[in-house]
């Protein structure tokens, strides 16, 4: 190759390509594989190098993702719902290496609420990534706790109960970095996981993912309902039709209203350039105000710059543990007296 047509190169020398991972088995077109492709844009851009990643994950379409990103980097595919419990413990035995915990709105919203809710309060250094479509995509297309009632499945029906907003639930609970993107506008989250890479805590991003497979329209021959109906048991058989990813360009304070692929409509708003992300109140305001309304709110919702990490609280050491001597990770009883009595009131 001609020195003329070699890649571009970061400043550690390496291509966009050293940021990949194995090929997605994703369906064609879904949402899931623009965020990864923003992970390996922003790593790329930042001179990341991936060997200091972990890459954690739980149970979901969402959750298989970081094998399609970051291949050199370290990885777990944990339990459903406990990925926090793990990217936790990773990062307190070693907290040179920063977490990115991708997660869905099934992991997170439902079995691992729990989770969510104290990984939000303990702030530790993380990226913490929701690929947010609404359903569970694994199980057949139910709606998920994030599913907007006005918002009807392909078969017509519409969710009894009311949706959990991730990113207003993130700010009640202190949340020091919460965001909201779309899957398909590149040109807002490429930058906005740049700044949650580059944040000393737990930097929370809300994706709007759509799910190319169960925004079928009702009638197809090829759907659930239609092959239960006609007596079909022994499985339950798909035809997913391959689709164009949704890709948008928008500028800031300006409300989108996108086309999803079953025709259904997504109406986003994206935050004023002169918009105060530090003010806690402006933020809450924000959120409801825009909800009211049907629409979805992006950008950089909140950020708090003056808050300790997790790491920092809890007086951690810079040195991985696995480098510590015996002595130093075992420390004597008396030293175990001291810390006890600190806890008691």
């Amino acid at each position: 190759m001609s020195e003329d047509k070699k890649p571009a190169t970061n400043t550690l020398g390496l291509t966009k390509s050293d940021y990949k991972g194995g090929p997605s088995t994703m369906c064609k077109g879904c949402g899931h594989d623009r965020i990864s492709e923003a992970i390996i844009q922003a790593s790329y851009d930042l001179g990341l190098d991936a060997t200091n990643i972990l890459k954690m994950s739980g149970i979901g379409c969402s959750s298989k993702t970081p094998a399609y990103f970051l291949g050199n980097a370290m990885g777990l595919n944990s339990t459903h719902g406990r990925m926090p419990s793990f990217a936790t413990g990773a990062h307190i035995a070693n907290t040179s290496m920063t977490p990115i915990g991708v997660s869905g709105d099934g992991d997170s919203a439902s079995i691992g609420m729990g989770q969510f809710v104290h990984i939000l309060r303990r702030n530790p250094k993380m990226v913490y990534i929701i690929e947010n479509n609404g359903v569970y995509g694994l199980t057949k297309g139910q709606f998920s706790a994030t599913a907007d009632r006005q918002s009807p499945s392909k078969r017509g029906a519409y969710p009894r109960e009311e949706s959990i907003d991730l990113c207003g639930l993130a700010l009640e609970l202190g949340a020091t970095f919460v965001s909201r993107s779309f899957s398909g506008d590149k040109k807002q989250l490429v930058p906005l996981l740049k700044a949650a890479l580059s944040f000393d805590g737990l930097s929370f991003i809300d994706v709007i993912s759509p799910c190319v497979t169960f925004n079928n329209h009702e009638g197809s021959t090829k759907s659930y309902t239609h092959q239960k109906e006609m007596g079909v048991t022994f499985h339950d058989p798909y035809y997913v039709s391959p689709q164009d990813p949704i890709d948008i360009e928008y500028e800031q304070g300006e409300l989108r209203e996108v086309t999803l692929h079953d025709g259904s409509k997504l109406l986003l708003r994206k935050l004023e350039h002169d918009f105060d992300p530090t003010d806690r109140n402006a933020s809450f305001d924000a959120i409801q105000r825009t909800r009211n309304k049907g629409e979805v709110l992006t950008g950089l919702i909140h950020i708090d710059v003056e808050a300790r990490s997790m790491s920092s609280n809890s007086g951690l050491t810079d040195q991985p543990l696995s480098m510590l001597a015996q002595q130093e990770l075992r420390p004597a009883s008396g030293v175990l007296d001291r810390i006890n009595d600190s806890f008691r009131i």
